[in-house]
This record gives C-alpha cells, structure tokens and sequence, in this order.
C-alpha cells in the first residue's frame, strides 16, 4: 500500500517529487494540461477547447519553458481543439527530450463548440488512437484515457480496444478519465489500470474515494482543474492565510496541498502564460507542515461533499 503523505499521520511533510507511473515510467509528479493552450471559437468562448490557438508560437514558448523547468508530463486529448491541441504538443516538443512523457485521451466527441459527447465504439476508439499517434509523431503513446465511459458501450468492449492496441505495442500504459472506483476495478479485470484522471482540489474533493483507491493501489492520480478557481483567490480565506504564511501565492499554496495528499497524486495545471508556468511549477519547493495541511483540509470540507 501507498504510503499516505497528508499530515494527518503525522509524518514528514516533505512530498515526493517523481511518481513512476505504471512503476516504469517515472515523472516530476508536477505536470502540465495543455488543454489551456487550445483557443475558443470567440473571444467570450475559449473555454470550449474547440480550435488551435490564436498565438501558436507563444504557445509552443509555454510548452518548451515546461520542460526547461523540469516537467516531464504533458496531458492533451485528440477532443482538445479537435486534434490541434496534439499537433501544438507535437511542434512544440518532438523530438521528445530525455523522459519527457505525452498523456492523451480518446473517447469523446465533438459535434460542435459546446458538446463533449462520449463514444465508445471499439472501432472508433483504435482509429482515434491511430491519428492521436500520427498527430504526436510517435509509434506508441505512453499514456492514452478513456476520455469518458461511454454508458452505451460496454466498458469491457472499450477497454478490450484499447488492449489490442497495447498488445499491438501501440500503447504503453492505459488510463480511465473521469470513472468510479467500481469502473476502475471492472477496466483492471481486463488489463492493468495504471491512471486516472479527474477533478481534485483542496476545494472541490467529490472524487476522494477515487484518489484513496488509486494510492492503495500504486495508481497514479492525475488531477486537473487542480487550482481550485475562486476559492484560492478569495482574499482572507484559509488558503490565502496559509499561503502568507510560507510565503507563497495561494494557487503555489494550493498545488503543494495537492502534492502533499498523495505520492500518487499528480497536478496537471494548465496556462497559456509564462508567468503562471513558472509560478505554478514553484509549487515543488513548498513545505507543508501537518497542522497547515490539516486546517486546509477542515476548512474545505463542507465543500467536497459528493455531487448528487
């Protein structure tokens, strides 16, 4: 079992810096979601992750500026920016220095700027996975997700794609987006489930029993959305209280919570800016003490409660 690294054990609050995903492919547990990096349809729409980017060389300057500063994981999905957000990965960073490691997802849909539709037809999750290895110029993907179960497929069927394309040396290591524990134990029965990935923040913590079963089983738990919007920026609140506390900006403050849950757990926050890159990857220097962890997590609380 995984050893727990928040403070209520009472142990040393220094988090782990490396994760070694599927235990043969080890990251900075401090990653990157590119998703940011794709451009809307409009100016008030670039949350809908629908087209390339608008400015793609300062694009490419944030992903290269990741790796100088030591990240090693970069998250991206054939639905961001329909394909265009892999092909930004790819002209930014091939050929992949060192151990740099590209996660993808296949398994959604997009019939228009503002739908996000699961599809989990075996056939078309191969010939995604096809063009998702085309795109990011390489013979095996190190990490590709089931975006989203799709309630119309049988999950067997889905994953047994994704086992062909494994067994076909395709794909390195497999992982399931936004699943229930239940999920995740049906998915394992068929092949080794080695990530998942899903929303997590000290603010919004719906998914904690997910994040649980991954550390007692050496899964490793890729958070996005890990910032916590809103509630890291409101000033006099605990997280900002903490943060003056070590010196740090609330959203650092925020991260190095997360790094401190789990060894597994590994932030993916995105940016199109340089200035937060930076900013955010500072986060691996902080040092959380039990009592600090402890009061961020009490004072969140009523806030996580599962969504119904």
């Amino acid at each position: 079992m995984e050893e727990k690294i928040d403070g209520s054990a009472g142990l040393a609050p220094k988090a782990p810096e490396t994760f070694a995903i599927g235990s043969d492919m080890p990251v900075r547990r401090l990653g990157f979601g590119a998703m940011r990096l794709s451009d809307g349809p409009g100016p008030s729409s670039r949350s809908l992750v629908w087209s390339a980017p608008g400015d793609p060389g300062s694009a490419r300057a944030v992903l290269r500026r990741a790796v100088e500063l030591g990240v090693d994981l970069f998250d991206t999905a054939d639905a961001y920016g329909v394909g265009a957000n892999e092909e930004l990965v790819a002209s930014a960073l091939r050929p992949y220095p060192g151990r740099v490691v590209v996660s993808t997802k296949v398994g959604v849909v997009r019939p228009a700027p503002a739908e996000w539709v699961p599809l989990g037809n075996p056939d078309y999750l191969k010939q995604q996975a096809e063009l998702s290895l085309r795109r990011l110029g390489v013979e095996r993907l190190d990490l590709l997700f089931l975006h989203r179960v799709d309630p119309k497929v049988p999950l067997g069927d889905q994953i047994g794609a994704f086992k062909e394309l494994q067994d076909a040396g395709k794909v390195r290591h497999i992982g399931l987006s936004e699943v229930s524990i239940e999920e995740i134990e049906e998915a394992a029965r068929i092949t080794p489930v080695t990530a998942v990935q899903s929303v997590y923040n000290v603010a919004d913590r719906r998914n904690e029993a997910v994040v649980e079963h991954c550390a007692a089983r050496g899964i490793a738990f890729l958070a996005y959305f890990p910032l916590a919007i809103g509630e890291h920026a409101r000033p006099g609140g605990p997280l900002a209280a903490v943060a003056e506390e070590v010196g740090a900006t609330p959203a650092q403050t925020a991260l190095a919570w997360l790094l401190h849950r789990h060894a597994c757990v590994l932030p993916i926050p995105g940016t199109s800016s340089i200035r937060h890159l930076e900013e955010n990857q500072a986060a691996l220097d902080i040092e959380l003490t039990p009592d600090r962890i402890g009061r961020l997590s009490e004072a969140f609380r009523s806030r996580s409660a599962p969504s119904v």
